[in-house]
């Protein structure tokens, strides 16, 4: 008998075969961003939390490191043809990854905003609906393409030659579509809002084009005072003048002796701003556009976006149109009502996906939802329809934050779906930093201690009663309950909202009280942004929502909040040479790398190879430019400042800066103080954008703030950061207004409107409004029962909790 070698001895002695030691996900020297040589073994078939305050290396461990990594070698293992089609994946910077298996990403970025996209299209749910129409719709119109709003219906006709010389002749051949002609599939047609554009009650003179750029006495302006009387008011205008004024044909007309082409306004400013991408305006611009563009339902299609022939068909008196209307839950019982043999296997499939729509919390959505209309939550749950019931097994399932946009009432139900991930052989992988999903944990790893240069370490691993004795951040802040406030503010006055019926909201009438923080809460579904987002609106009203900041490589912080403008400035003033020469996107970029601080080199054999510019060293400048210094350091040494080092840097000596300080600080309030002023702004969670814009809009003079979720990406040490200065906010006159399911904003407001009782149509309307106080005292709503269960006691008051907030 052969002697066995030492592995194989080891092997047979523990009786494990080697298939199965591999039970870790073993991390060796992780370094991606902020990571400080992070080594770590992760349970596979486990559910393994990742918690830390915001900035501590979470997302970088878990989707820059393992995440990424997977999925770079799985399209490894495309073809070289194949590979070219596909986005191309750096290498993340770390020492060794093994025992990797396939990961699939679940994250929160919004889906897209294409006004195609729909819910239905998107989950496969409105092809499935197509096939069952197609089969079983009353009259026979075509096959499923004939029930499509994104397919025309065309007519063809003409020849075609093939090599043998085979003359084809196409007579009038007919191809069924069932996209609405009218507004070409969308459900909507565009109009502009005159009124917005145009002050009919002034002159030309006294500024009657409302229009950004297009000043009284300015030269965009002077092109129609030659031509229509320039001191009559717009309202008076004869019928001729207007219609030159507002819709002329280009031509060309004389101002000041220099001929220019004259247009009429409105399809001039068609082309040159309602015509762009939205992303490419500058944002005065864009907020005109959005303010003087209209949508209205197409009239000829009802917003069913289908033509009258697609509309024709119909099963059991419901055409498909009507049906991607309905709730998602009514859709649900609607297809078990559909008792035919020949389609039993197409039903069943999609009511496997409906009902999953259901188990994740979103059976109050529609079919016809436009995903760009979708929360960040609702998104991600949406990706994870697809996942749930599905056959593979000993998959890596990366979830970024899934408690975004839950009510603590769904989280529970969240709770059950990953467990079940889990049961089925699957390793879950979670960035969370609720108590509720950190408490169903097999594993823990903690990140920090702190944010950004402080953080990147591992600072407790183990499970969750490990976590609440360690003496680490989170452990500390899972110990802490919040509690009632002793006193809340009085208010100044109400917003009144009347007859509200956006979405599901059921004529709702409410209150809302100014000069105060008012907390608008309530399960997904219920109505809460359809109330505030839909109906508080006006010139005084400052919206910081959930939406998306776009953001390329060469955007950064102090780009992107104009920081870097004063920054510029100061450094030109100490050097005695202009701004633009410490801008990396102007004069003082690196010329070999043209500002982007990397060499891009594309191989046709394989991947694209990034590699920091040898003649910049990555800092994008020039070298001469890096010479000019300011207090001792040069422009690129202060984009690797972060927040809180730029705020001492700026506050005195040669590189005080006023103007910087201001910006800086809003950045701080929010807690972004570990943020470096150079990071891209791509590399960037949601939760840190949201917040990044949030400081932007405190530089406005509105007089309501309306904040969507504002705790989304923040660690429980950091809320009440984000308390104070919701609380100064108000000090200083203003009223706040947050759509917020954290229970400790709940128990911090002077008063609450809940919403529900339910989501979808058994939402939508008030369901309780006072303080938080009365609200746990009565426990006549979810929201009552689960704000009174997080203070632990009835009726508690507001304790201060010293030396909470540490550095």
């Amino acid at each position: 008998m052969p002697e066995l070698t030492s592995t194989a001895a080891e092997g047979a002695a523990s009786s494990v075969p080697p298939a199965d030691a591999h039970d870790v996900i073993r991390v060796r020297g992780a370094r991606e961003n902020t990571l400080k040589c992070v080594d770590l073994d992760l349970p596979k078939r486990r559910l393994t939390v990742f918690t830390g305050v915001s900035g501590s290396g979470k997302s970088s461990l878990v989707f820059g490191t393992v995440a990424a990594e997977s999925r770079r070698l799985i399209d490894e293992t495309y073809s070289t043809f194949v590979q070219g089609f596909m986005p191309t994946l750096p290498r993340p910077e770390v020492d060794r990854l093994e025992g990797l298996t396939t990961a699939i990403l679940v994250d929160q970025e919004r889906m897209g905003a294409n006004p195609r996209s729909t819910l239905g299209t998107v989950t496969d749910a409105n092809a499935m609906l197509r096939q069952l129409f197609s089969r079983l719709g009353d009259p026979y119109i075509g096959g499923p393409t004939a029930f499509s709003f994104n397919i025309p219906t065309t007519t063809v006709g003409g020849a075609s030659v093939t090599e043998s010389g085979k003359k084809n002749v196409i007579k009038q051949q007919v191809y069924l579509g069932g996209m609405c002609p009218d507004c070409e599939g969308r459900g909507t047609v565009s109009d502009l809002d005159l009124s917005r554009i145009v002050d009919e009650s002034a002159s030309l003179v006294d500024g009657a084009i409302l229009v950004p750029g297009y000043k009284a006495d300015g030269w965009m302006v002077a092109p129609y005072k030659t031509q229509v009387p320039a001191d009559v008011p717009i309202r008076d205008l004869t019928a001729e003048q207007r219609e030159d004024l507002l819709y002329a044909e280009p031509r060309k007309v004389t101002v000041e002796n220099i001929n220019v082409t004259y247009e009429g306004l409105i399809p001039k400013i068609r082309k040159s701003m309602f015509s762009r991408d939205p992303d490419s305006l500058q944002p005065h611009i864009r907020r005109f556009v959005d303010a003087a563009a209209v949508f209205t339902t197409c009239p000829r299609c009802a917003g069913t976006r289908l033509n009258d022939s697609a509309r024709s068909s119909t099963i059991d008196g419901k055409d498909i149109g009507e049906v991607s209307a309905m709730q998602v839950t009514d859709l649900a019982a609607w297809v078990r009502t559909v008792d035919t043999p020949s389609v039993a296997p197409l039903v069943e499939t999609l009511l496997h996906l409906l009902d999953s729509f259901i188990a994740i919390g979103l059976g109050y959505l529609s079919l016809d939802r436009p995903t760009g209309t979708l929360s960040g939550g609702e998104a991600q749950r949406t990706k994870m329809v697809r996942h749930l019931g599905s056959a593979l097994t000993d998959v890596t399932y990366v979830f970024d934050e899934p408690s975004i946009g839950l009510h603590p009432h769904d989280i529970a139900r969240m709770n059950e779906l990953l467990v079940d991930l889990r049961d089925k052989g699957n390793t879950v992988l979670v960035v969370e930093h609720k108590p509720e999903m950190i408490a169903i944990a097999d594993h823990v790893v903690d990140m920090g201690p702190g944010a950004g240069a402080a953080g990147g370490e591992v600072v407790f691993e183990g499970d969750v009663e490990g976590l609440r004795a360690a003496a680490t951040r989170t452990g500390e802040a899972l110990s802490y309950k919040a509690a009632l406030k002793e006193s809340t503010r009085e208010r100044s006055g109400v917003f009144e909202v009347r007859g509200a019926d956006t979405h599901n909201l059921d004529a709702v009438d409410v209150d809302i009280p100014l000069g105060v923080l008012t907390a608008v809460t309530g399960v997904a579904g219920s109505g809460k942004s359809s109330l505030i987002g839909g109906h508080v609106a006006g010139e005084d009203v400052i919206t910081v929502d959930q939406a998306p900041i776009k953001g390329s490589r060469r955007s950064n912080p102090a780009t992107y909040t104009g920081v870097l403008d004063p920054i510029r400035k100061a450094f030109a003033k100490a050097n005695g040479v202009k701004p633009g020469l410490f801008s990396a996107n102007s004069d003082g970029a690196c010329p070999t790398c043209s500002g982007s601080g990397v060499i891009v080199t594309e191989f046709s054999f394989t991947d694209t190879v990034s590699t920091p510019c040898e003649d910049c060293g990555g800092k994008r400048y020039q070298v001469e430019v890096l010479d000019l210094r300011l207090a001792g350091k040069n422009i690129a040494e202060v984009l690797e400042l972060s927040v809180a080092e730029a705020l001492e840097y700026f506050a005195a000596g040669e590189a005080r800066t006023p103007a910087a300080l201001t910006i800086l600080r809003r950045l701080d309030d929010v807690g972004l103080g570990y943020l470096t002023l150079g990071q891209p702004l791509n590399t960037l969670s949601g939760g840190e954008r949201q917040r990044v814009k949030l400081a932007m809009s405190m530089k406005s003079s509105g007089g309501i703030y309306v904040l969507d979720e504002p705790t989304v990406g923040l660690h429980l040490a950091d809320i009440d950061q984000l308390l104070g200065l919701l609380d100064r906010l108000v000090d200083d006159g203003k009223t706040v207004i947050v759509i917020e399911h954290h229970q400790a904003v709940m128990a911090h407001a002077d008063w609450i409107i809940d919403l529900g009782p339910g989501a979808g149509h058994d939402g939508g309307r008030v369901v309780f409004e006072g303080t938080p106080a009365e609200l746990v005292d009565a426990r006549s709503t979810i929201t009552g029962e689960h704000l009174a269960e997080y203070i632990g006691a009835r009726g508690a008051i507001r304790r201060h909790h010293e030396g909470r907030r540490r550095a």
